[in-house]
């Protein structure tokens, strides 16, 4: 922040393109509802202060949808102004189930398992389909 206190802080952020195997030699990603921005996107929010990337991702997904995940690939970051014009930057992994289960909550009140292609066509922002274009580009599917 500048001595002059015009440069706004930017706001860290991290989450995860949560997946697993479909019946038809694929994958499926889980794409959120959130009420509050009436969006669908990836389960992802903001770090608590001295909370690094990992920590913050993998809590962040567990308290949007209820499961406890593996963190796997990075999948880098994205970079963007917030609905308050503040630079945010979100740390982004592919991540898999390890426990759990989804109940709606005040953050996320519906979630599905998606195709990648059937996500791209949900997902309501264009960092989140770059996101996933990263994600496919590791070539989880396996093309039965």
């Amino acid at each position: 922040m500048s001595a002059g206190g015009g440069a706004k802080a930017v706001v860290r952020a991290a989450g995860g393109v949560v997946w697993r195997p479909d019946d038809r030699g694929g994958v499926e990603v889980l794409v959120v509802h959130r009420p509050h921005r009436s969006d669908w996107s990836f389960p992802k929010g903001k770090a608590e202060p001295d909370e690094d990337d990992t920590a913050c991702g993998l809590r962040e997904v567990e308290e949007e949808t209820g499961y406890r995940c593996r963190l796997g690939r990075d999948l880098g970051r994205v970079h963007y102004r917030d609905q308050r014009l503040r630079p945010k930057v979100v740390r982004w992994w592919a991540m898999t189930v390890t426990s759990g289960g989804f109940v709606p909550n005040d953050e996320v009140d519906e979630l599905c398992w998606l195709s990648p292609a059937d996500a791209a066509d949900r997902l309501t922002w264009a960092t989140d389909r770059e996101v996933l274009r990263r994600f496919e580009a590791l070539g989880l599917a396996r093309h039965a």
